[in-house]
């Protein structure tokens, strides 16, 4: 993969598409960048799977955390909240002992405590998704023409830092305001796909298309 020059920040694949530059050409980060990052989503084993996730690469790569990320799934119950909520000190124990996952106990006991607080917003909310998606920013909130620079400029936003610290008040840990902005780009309540990026117009048009959950 070369670097276009016509634009900063995208690099032109051997397939003619041009990208966002932080796949770094690695084929699990470009699939992730061409199939997942930035499409909405509703579903709330997923949205919470990812709040769990970001959490968990608080001071690591994503890729280190994409490259587990089965393997969390197969100690974390899936990311089931309903039973993630139930892990007692055997289950930490487990945790912290499996090798194929980050093991760092804080983490693991974050994911826990969140599972639980994720139960309380679904009671409450009827869906996690219902919560997550009224934090989604409007149109004028959002830059008008998103460049590497721009992205770069703005690790965190006024939107992820309301929801970050709503979400911290209910008792939830490790979603500081650039956490939930890493998910809330993830999980499509932003399209911070490059201008240029072949994937950017598709996902405006999965945006467009997407009902929002109330």
């Amino acid at each position: 993969m070369t670097e276009t020059t016509e634009i900063e920040g995208l690099v032109r694949g051997d397939d003619g598409h041009c990208r966002c530059w932080w796949h770094g050409g690695h084929k699990d980060y470009l699939a992730y960048h061409d199939s997942e990052w930035g499409q909405p989503v509703g579903d709330d084993r997923r949205l919470f799977e990812k709040v769990c996730l970001e959490g968990f690469q608080v001071g690591l790569s994503w890729l280190t955390i994409l490259r587990k990320r089965e393997s969390f799934r197969a100690a974390m119950a899936g990311f089931d909240f309903e039973r993630l909520a139930d892990f007692g000190e055997t289950d930490i124990a487990r945790l912290t002992a499996n090798a194929d996952i980050i093991r760092n106990r804080k983490k693991i006991e974050s994911a826990i405590n969140n599972a639980r607080r994720a139960r309380a917003l679904r009671d409450e909310f009827g869906s996690l998704a219902a919560y997550f998606w009224q934090f989604e920013p409007p149109s004028d909130a959002r830059p008008q023409r998103l460049t590497k620079e721009v992205l770069l400029a703005m690790p965190a936003t006024e939107h992820s830092t309301t929801l970050s610290k709503d979400l911290k008040k209910r008792g939830w840990s490790f979603v500081g305001p650039t956490t939930i902005y890493a998910f809330m780009q993830a999980m499509g309540l932003v399209n911070d796909h490059l201008e240029g990026c072949f994937r950017r117009d598709a996902l405006e048009a999965e945006r467009a298309a997407f009902n929002r959950p109330e």
